[in-house]
């Protein structure tokens, strides 16, 4: 399915409507008749008003408080109306201002506009021309918000703080994007099925002076071979069967923003040489037309097939390999970073039992042991969809044996850890207990997990190694034990089987 539109479910989800009370309105009028007027007006459909009967007293509120939306007389003493909007504008950028101005006003009212005023009112006012425009000055702060918390959403789910990982390969990757991001390099994202690729695509769209402009997502190997190019490059009407109407192609749907062109490798060769050419010139042509169209786009592609052998075999285009490959990330598979597997496991964890309305549960360490051990052939979106099986089957807010999938469900043999001594044989007997007991059990079944690999545990607990060294050598002196440079216990018989509740 070709992406020339965002995605539905990578939308923000609609907020409920603000209402009047939702916004706090200053009123400056000289005219205290006048300003009492406007307030109740607007009070009575639910406003929170606050009022000023001079200029002076208005910057002053300007200056301390913070209001939506500003209504100000443009004629008055000391401090007029343009002076008011010059303040809320430096002081409350995300605020509306309204002036408010007698007929012989109106085109100091329009200046006033092309300095950033919202809109003017003509006296006489009615109360329902004032609540009309205070309601649509209101509906453009409302909307900015959200432009604010959608982008602010965005960073948190794209930037690079948003990347669940705690292993040392996606370290280096991300180190490497840092690098990379805020040029605008064309990049390819290689790795298996499932590794994330569209994930780190947006992590560099999100990270570069491209942010505000579109990121736009092509899956060529979802496209029919015939209509690559139509998806790529647009059509105009008449061109083929069924170009009924002009259309805009994914580079142009771009422009100014990032272009991401997932399973290159599936690209037709005849598409190859036309994308080289875009990548040359940055014009493109719709198909059926001959007028060249600039385009600015950042190139991310991704693909899952070996390009160089591809290459060898004559499947894809040596120049255009090379123009693709200017800057390489390599994603390794999860089975290569197990480290990752129990951050992302929370991380889904978090994310499902809040989509189907769960209340609280928890891996169990027999569950964990078993993500822990398994190969993941299908990567992150298979790890995804076990942990949402898991959520959608609990019952107990224990995610159990019992929840697994088929693939997981089976006993392969290996010993499932068992409680520590000092916490009892249940996760509910950790409730109560002092926290270095509950310290030491995360340390050892974490241990357990990472096979005695005492940097790979200091790594997912999220603690330094010479802090989790120390730990060690306290609790053998606390068992009585003698340091002789071994590692601590973490057999399956010594492993708790239950985890602790968040």
């Amino acid at each position: 399915m070709s992406e020339t539109q965002p995605k539905n479910d990578d939308r923000a989800e609609a907020d409920s409507p603000l209402q009047p009370g939702d916004f706090s309105v200053l009123v400056v009028d000289n005219d205290p008749a006048h300003a009492r007027a406007m307030t109740e007006s607007l009070e009575r459909v639910g406003y929170r008003c606050h009022v000023a009967t001079t200029g002076p007293e208005g910057a002053k509120q300007i200056e301390r408080e913070t209001f939506d939306l500003v209504i100000t007389d443009m004629v008055m003493n000391e401090v007029d109306g343009m002076q008011i909007l010059k303040l809320a504008r430096q002081n409350l950028p995300e605020s509306e201002v309204v002036m408010v101005t007698g007929h012989a006003t109106v085109p100091k009212a329009v200046e006033a506009m092309q300095q950033g005023a919202f809109n003017f009112l003509e006296k006489p006012i009615t109360p329902q021309r004032l609540r009309a425009v205070t309601e649509k000055a209101a509906e453009a702060v409302r909307l900015r918000r959200q432009n604010t918390e959608l982008h602010q959403r965005l960073d948190e789910r794209f930037g690079f703080e948003g990347i669940i990982y705690a292993s040392a390969k996606m370290q280096t990757v991300i180190d490497r994007l840092k690098r990379i991001a805020p040029t605008d390099a064309t990049v390819l994202i290689t790795g298996e099925s499932g590794t994330g690729k569209e994930l780190i695509a947006q992590a560099i769209h999100q990270n570069s002076p491209r942010k505000a402009k579109r990121m736009v997502a092509l899956n060529t190997r979802a496209v029919s071979e015939t209509l690559v190019e139509s998806e790529l490059f647009g059509h105009v009407r008449g061109a083929f069967t069924d170009a009924a109407s002009d259309r805009v192609g994914a580079f142009e749907y771009a422009n100014g923003g990032t272009l991401f062109l997932d399973e290159v490798g599936d690209m037709p060769m005849a598409t190859q040489i036309k994308l080289l050419r875009v990548l040359e010139e940055h014009q493109i042509q719709r198909v059926g037309d001959n007028k060249p169209i600039k385009v600015n786009v950042r190139l991310v592609s991704a693909t899952n097939r070996p390009l160089e052998t591809m290459v060898e075999a004559g499947e894809f285009r040596n120049d255009l390999y090379f123009r693709l490959k200017v800057v390489t990330i390599v994603l390794p598979p999860l089975r290569e970073r197990r480290d990752d597997i129990i951050p992302l496991m929370d991380h889904f964890r978090k994310i499902f039992l809040k989509r189907h309305g769960k209340p609280t549960a928890h891996f169990t360490p027999a569950v964990t042991k078993r993500f822990f051990g398994y190969d993941w052939p299908g990567n992150i979106r298979q790890l995804r969809n076990f942990v949402e099986t898991l959520v959608v089957l609990d019952t107990d807010g224990q995610l159990d044996i019992d929840d697994l999938p088929p693939e997981l469900s089976e006993d392969e043999g290996a010993a499932e850890p068992q409680e520590m001594v000092a916490a009892g044989s249940s996760e509910m007997s950790l409730l109560g207990r002092p926290l270095a007991d509950i310290e030491k059990w995360a340390i050892q079944s974490t241990l357990t997990l990472t096979g005695g690999n005492r940097e790979e545990a200091a790594k997912i607990l999220g603690i330094g190694a010479r802090t989790l060294y120390r730990r060690l050598d306290q609790y053998k002196k606390d068992d009585g034990e003698e340091d002789d440079g071994g590692e601590v216990v973490n057999s399956a018989e010594d492993a708790s089987d239950s985890a602790p509740e968040e």
